[in-house]
């Protein structure tokens, strides 16, 4: 929405507060949702669910790369045994159709792996935005609870930013506005866990398989 359009909806908004009430009497609130949203506790538990599932999603990744890294060493290795001078043609023919199996399961691996990785992608936007709209639902309900008992008559977000970042309420005068951020955030966090919410357990890395070492040779008796 164009700048302009954001002062013609505030300038109606005030005119018509203040033609239905006194000026005097016009209680206008201010709120900063975003930081509402950022110091909630649910939206901290909101963020370690959702940071354990890209977890689980870049380990799923990994599992089908570490697949895709073994059959390419497969490809490779057929490669370069079918061009061997030894092989009698027989031999060399069924190098050649292993090679295209293999090379065919390849490209059918490296598909699978595109697809998962968007797949899970979007799933992982989508539980961000149903956790985020259903966060701003309950934010929202506190503040018009605590508007409707403190008797605002407008309240406003000074964190909403229109085009261009230029906040959406640009100037209010000191005293004329009670910004009580502070309340809906002690509000949203009166059922907080005891100590806060735990931060997700780093997921440890699977320790690589030890690689055999070659047989050493005892020394010859003399």
């Amino acid at each position: 929405m164009p700048i302009m359009k954001h002062v013609l909806i505030l300038s109606i908004l005030l005119s018509f507060a203040t033609r239905v009430l006194p000026a005097a009497d016009l209680k206008v609130g201010l709120v900063d949702l975003r930081k509402a949203f950022s110091e909630y506790y649910k939206s901290k538990e909101a963020s370690n669910t959702l940071q354990q599932h890209v977890g689980e999603a870049k380990e799923q990744i990994n599992e089908r790369f570490a697949a895709y890294k073994k059959l390419m060493d497969d490809v490779q290795k057929l490669d370069k045994e079918r061009t061997d001078p030894v092989l009698g043609a027989e031999a060399r023919g069924k190098k050649e159709a292993e090679l295209r199996g293999k090379a065919q399961e390849l490209r059918s691996l490296e598909q699978d792996i595109n697809e998962f990785k968007n797949r899970r992608q979007q799933q992982i936007d989508e539980e961000q935005r149903q956790q985020a709209s259903g966060l701003y639902a309950e934010i929202v309900k506190v503040v018009n609870d605590k508007a409707a008992a403190s008797a605002y008559d407008l309240v406003f977000d000074k964190s909403n930013l229109g085009v261009g970042g230029v906040p959406f309420l640009v100037y209010s005068k000191a005293g004329a506005v009670e910004d009580f951020t502070a309340e809906v955030i002690v509000e949203l966090n009166k059922n907080a866990p005891a100590g806060g919410v735990p931060t997700p357990a780093a997921t440890a890395p699977k320790p690589e398989p030890k690689k055999a070492e070659p047989d050493k040779k005892k020394p010859a008796k003399k």
